[in-house]
């Protein structure tokens, strides 16, 4: 199946900022029929502006996917101009901080986000599509999805949930060879969402390098909706966590807890705040974090998620290695191992 994006509605949920915003344009670039979503109106607006200043046509819905009444509301309005092909489930949340020392609200609202409000997306547009016999649904869910994040509990659960929710609804629509349900797991993406999100851990969180700029994923977006997939991933480093995980999982998530206390120990406290978790952020309209360049002078936080998961895959790759052997592999002597591994392999990783 080849989707025309021509004059395609196209349906964007989080699209005031980050990955959203940078998917609208280029759904704009192609004469696609926008209708934008999120909590923050004006900034809504103000990417709808840009997207009809690109030869795109353009409609900004106030909406929280969290409220399942808001989004069958903007998947009526989107019904509107006669169908819908293609609906972006972009939303997503985060709360950094150790699990106990989080509120319980907090981490009940990282679900409530970026779970429930995907399937809320997903139950809203189903129905058009089993009428229409045809659409595109794409799951914006993130390397989260193949490997927890320690210091994200909620997070990791909440993109553990929707994976499994995305192969689940795929096998239900598997007789429907028009309707299409797509996952994409970007890895680090420099946007503004790392300074919107919850803190508390009170310490300033930032991402490694290598970051991938936000539009790279939203090309990706536009060629799963041009040619749907189920699985699209974006950036060495997923792929990396993703083979890190299916060879020793534990290990890989203790490496992880292990290099973020570290970071944290040595991050600059910063106030702990609640983010954008029950209100919009003010500051979006922005595609870029503005972490990308501060990377490539230092490496402020090298102990973050990006080197643990690749050197979580070079640790596997060294339990895989050791083939009958099997012996027990305590976290010191696995660390002693993926060191002795040479050079090429970790080459290898990064062509992943």
């Amino acid at each position: 199946m080849t989707t025309n994006l021509k004059d395609a509605v196209v349906v964007i949920t989080g699209a005031s900022s980050g990955i959203g915003q940078a998917a609208a344009e280029a759904f704009a670039r192609q004469g696609s029929r926008l209708v934008l979503a999120s909590r923050n109106g004006a900034a809504l607006e103000k990417v709808a502006e840009g997207c009809r200043l690109l030869g795109g046509e353009a409609t900004s819905v106030v909406a929280d996917v969290t409220d399942p009444d808001a989004v069958k509301a903007l998947a009526s309005k989107a019904a509107s101009f006669g169908k819908i092909d293609v609906w972006v489930s972009n939303v997503g949340v985060g709360a950094v901080g150790r699990f106990e020392e989080t509120p319980i609200e907090a981490h009940e609202q990282v679900i409530r986000a970026n779970l429930l409000g995907h399937i809320n997306d997903a139950h809203a547009v189903l129905p058009v599509f089993l009428r229409q016999g045809r659409g595109v649904f794409i799951n914006m869910i993130s390397l989260g999805g193949f490997a927890a994040a320690p210091f994200a509990t909620a997070y990791s659960a909440s993109k553990f949930g929707l994976r499994g929710f995305s192969e689940a609804l795929r096998a239900e629509v598997a007789d429907k060879p028009r309707i299409h349900i797509c996952d994409i797991y970007p890895a680090f993406v420099d946007t503004p969402g790392l300074m919107h999100g919850a803190n508390y851990v009170g310490r300033k969180v930032s991402a490694p390098p290598p970051l991938i700029d936000a539009r790279r994923v939203a090309e990706a977006i536009v060629q799963v909706a041009k040619h749907p997939r189920a699985t699209t991933t974006v950036g060495a480093v997923t792929n990396a966590t993703r083979l890190a995980h299916l060879l020793a999982p534990n290990l890989a998530a203790r490496l992880l807890g292990r290099f973020m206390a570290a970071y944290f120990n040595r991050a600059s406290p910063v106030a702990k705040s609640d983010g954008n978790l029950y209100r919009p952020s003010q500051d979006t309209a922005h595609i870029d974090g503005g972490l990308r360049s501060r990377s490539r002078s230092s490496l402020p936080a090298p102990l973050m998620l990006g080197l643990a998961a690749l050197a979580s895959f070079a640790i596997g790759a060294a339990i895989a290695s050791r083939g009958s052997r099997r012996q027990p592999l305590s976290l010191p002597r696995a660390l002693a191992i993926a060191e002795k591994i040479p050079a090429s392999s970790t080459a290898k990783a990064k062509q992943l």
